[in-house]
Formats: structure tokens, C-alpha cells, sequence
């Protein structure tokens, strides 16, 4: 079976557009949980491009070690979303048992 091989500047702009996106979510929306997906997509694309440049050094240098340390940097980025995920989600809980919504514009919860 033959090998495709995808040049790896087109995953990179893959990943620019998947941060793009990302990050017009992220400046555009109101709901809480739709701009935490929006920060899980910027992270996608950040782990994307980690994949892309490790895969490209790996090839360039002909060592595996920088691959495995391109999937080292996906590893952390993967834990810090996680842990990103659970406690936004546990923060929106709360302030929807506050204020009744997860709209971040009615958030104002350090007004008296």
C-alpha cells in the first residue's frame, strides 16, 4: 500500500485557520460554554501545529527524539485543557446557580 504524504505547510495552515476560528469564537460569542469550545479549538490547532513541526524536524534531522518531543508538547496541552475543561465547566455551574445564565455579559458577579 502506498504512502500519502501531506506537505506538512498545509497542516500548518490548517492550524492557522483553526485558530482563526477559534479565536473569532472566542472574541464574538456570548455563551459560556461556546467560548470554552472555542478555546478547546485554539488548543486543537496549537497541538496540530506541534504535530506538524515535529513530524518536519523528525524528517529534516532523521531522529525520532524530536518527534517524541513534539508529542511531549501535545501531552501538556492536552492535561492543560483538561484541566481547563473542568474547572470552566465547574465555574459556569456556579454561576448558573448564581445569576440563572451562562451569558458571560451577565456575569457581573463582583458588583454588589
Amino acid at each position: 500500500m502506498s504512502e500519502i504524504l501531506i506537505p506538512y505547510t498545509w497542516v500548518l495552515m490548517l492550524s492557522a485557520v483553526l485558530f482563526g476560528i477559534g479565536t473569532l469564537g472566542v472574541l464574538l460569542r456570548r455563551n459560556g460554554i461556546a467560548i470554552f469550545l472555542s478555546l478547546e479549538i485554539m488548543l486543537n490547532s496549537a497541538n496540530l501545529a506541534f504535530a506538524a513541526f515535529a513530524l518536519r524536524f523528525a524528517s529534516i534531522q532523521g531522529m525520532a527524539k524530536a518527534a517524541l518531543d513534539g508529542q511531549l508538547f501535545i501531552f501538556f496541552v492536552i492535561a492543560v485543557a483538561a484541566a481547563e475543561a473542568a474547572v470552566g465547566l465547574a465555574l459556569f455551574i456556579a454561576l448558573h446557580r448564581l445569576k440563572g445564565s451562562i451569558d458571560v455579559d451577565r456575569a457581573n458577579i463582583l458588583r454588589w
